[in-house]
């Protein structure tokens, strides 16, 4: 039989049954569609990826501290070791009462008063009243005079806290664990940095904060974040202004009341970049001028969100909002990106010099993107598994079909047989069917696709759809549906014609 009346017979088998086709085809349509947003959400993650750290430098690193463990631990461990009314004084000295020493008693301070109190019920001396040190009793509590060397040490003449290991359990590592509760990075640190290390072609010091804002537009005030930056962070973080000028140098040092405001900002507050421009906001109640909009950058920085944040002079920060509370973030720039672990070692040994025994922590730009990249791939795996899953269970349901449908047609095929047809014909006849039927499934899961991308867009998930999804999608479902119609179709190829012609 020729090709050409070969797929005539295959055309009308198709058209005689469209719901049987229709419905064969069902899971093929799901499987096209799946692969084709498959795909296009995976791009669309790799898009978002990209979008995120474009403006990232990958040689930047994060250096930050955070005390809140070795504060636990001198909460925990130390404290047991201290009497519960017993504070350092500036000194190094100790005040208040000691267990096993003055039973609820105060110290007498250099002055002839009491550190613990004076007048206490447990037997305080009263304050301006000193004590005959001859005449004192034996503290261990046998008879005797107070010995008269040296009489009751003054504060300055304490044992500092190096020298109190029965109450601190080792003068170094108590001071080692309070050097640790005060560290807080500031710009010497940045100096430090890079003056001692190689490699780094630029660095600065940053931080952000909660603040109320009111200005513009707003209705009442809002909170808003507040990152204090120094000049260097536009450079660092490869910012983009629209209009006006970042941070100066000048600024930072006469600690001038300037912002810079992220697009975001700009627009909720002021409705535009251009009436935003000029203006002036208040912040914790005092006036800003706003030097400049940035534009729209949809990437973080330093943990900063520059489209979402009010940008002003870091010493203008510290003095009037963060004050002492300032948690900052240390930002190198690595000029070779492919020796950020040099660096990181490098900046870890200056710190070290600074804080014995603290432990910083750094984050690199490039380990962020190959984990954000790690993490769609994953995604991207997942989606594909899942469209793999639904193509099989096309596959057997188009074999089934075909299975039924040699059944039903065994006297055609006989008859097929019996005027000349070869198994060739008979096999090219059912593959060319389930080969058809997929197609058709592929070209209605596109389709699908198409209806589906606007309600996945409607949850926030990025899709871009092209022209390559939907080639690779048609190759599936044919691929899939000739496959698993090859089994059908060679068992159809097989039937003897007497037999096929002698069936009911």
């Amino acid at each position: 039989m020729k090709p050409n009346e070969l797929l005539r017979l295959v055309w009308i088998n198709i058209t005689q049954n469209k719901f049987k086709t229709i419905m064969t085809s069902i899971g093929i349509i799901v499987g096209a569609a799946t692969i084709v947003m498959v795909i296009a959400i995976g791009r669309g993650g790799q898009a978002d990826v990209a979008d995120q750290f474009k403006n990232l430098n990958a040689g930047a690193i994060d250096i930050s501290y955070d005390g809140g463990d070795s504060q636990s631990r001198m909460r925990g461990s130390d404290s047991e070791s201290l009497d519960s009314g017993m504070t350092m004084m500036p000194g190094g000295a100790a005040s208040g009462g000691m267990s096993g020493g003055f039973s609820g008693g105060g110290m007498p301070s250099a002055g002839g008063g009491t550190s613990g109190g004076s007048d206490s019920a447990g037997g305080g001396f009263p304050s301006g009243e000193m004590p005959d040190m001859g005449n004192m009793p034996d503290m261990s509590g046998s008879s005797g005079d107070m010995p008269s060397t040296g009489g009751m040490p003054s504060t300055g003449g304490m044992p500092s806290t190096g020298g109190m290991p029965g109450f601190f359990g080792g003068g170094a590592d108590m001071e080692d664990r309070m050097n640790q509760e005060n560290i807080t990075l500031t710009s010497e640190d940045v100096d430090d940095i890079l003056t001692f290390t190689s490699g780094i072609s630029a660095a600065t010091i940053s931080y952000t904060t909660r603040a109320s804002v009111d200005g513009g537009e707003l209705e009442e005030a809002d909170s808003y974040t507040i990152a204090g930056v120094e000049s260097e962070y536009e450079e660092i973080s490869n910012l983009e202004l629209s209009i006006g000028e970042f941070i100066t140098d000048a600024d930072n040092e006469n600690k001038e009341k300037v912002c810079v405001l992220g697009a975001n900002v700009a627009e909720e507050i002021f409705g535009s970049a251009i009436e935003a421009y000029g203006s002036v906001i208040y912040i914790d109640d005092r006036m800003y001028v706003v030097n400049g909009i940035l534009a729209s950058m949809g990437t973080v920085s330093s943990g900063i969100s520059p489209d979402d944040s009010i940008f002003i002079p870091y010493s203008t920060g510290v003095k009037y909002i963060v004050g002492t509370n300032v948690d900052p973030t240390i930002t190198v720039l690595a000029a070779d990106v492919n020796n950020v672990e040099g660096v990181i070692a490098e900046v870890t040994e200056v710190l070290a010099d600074s804080y014995p025994n603290a432990e910083f922590t750094f984050e690199d730009a490039g380990s962020k993107m190959e984990a954000a990249e790690a993490s769609n791939e994953i995604l991207t795996m997942l989606l594909i598994a899942m469209a793999a899953i639904v193509f099989v269970v096309g596959g057997i349901g188009i074999m089934n079909v075909l299975f039924v449908s040699v059944k039903e047609r065994t006297n055609e095929i006989g008859i097929l047989k019996a005027i000349g047809c070869s198994q060739r014909d008979i096999l090219f006849e059912f593959l060319a069917e389930a080969a058809a039927i997929s197609l058709l499934g592929g070209i209605l899961g596109n389709i699908l696709s198409l209806a589906v991308t606007p309600l996945v867009q409607y949850f926030g998930v990025r899709v871009e759809l092209s022209a390559t999804a939907f080639f690779i999608a048609l190759i599936f479902a044919v691929g899939t549906g000739t496959i698993f119609g090859f089994y059908p179709a060679y068992k159809a190829s097989k039937l003897v014609p007497v037999d096929a012609l002698g069936a009911e």
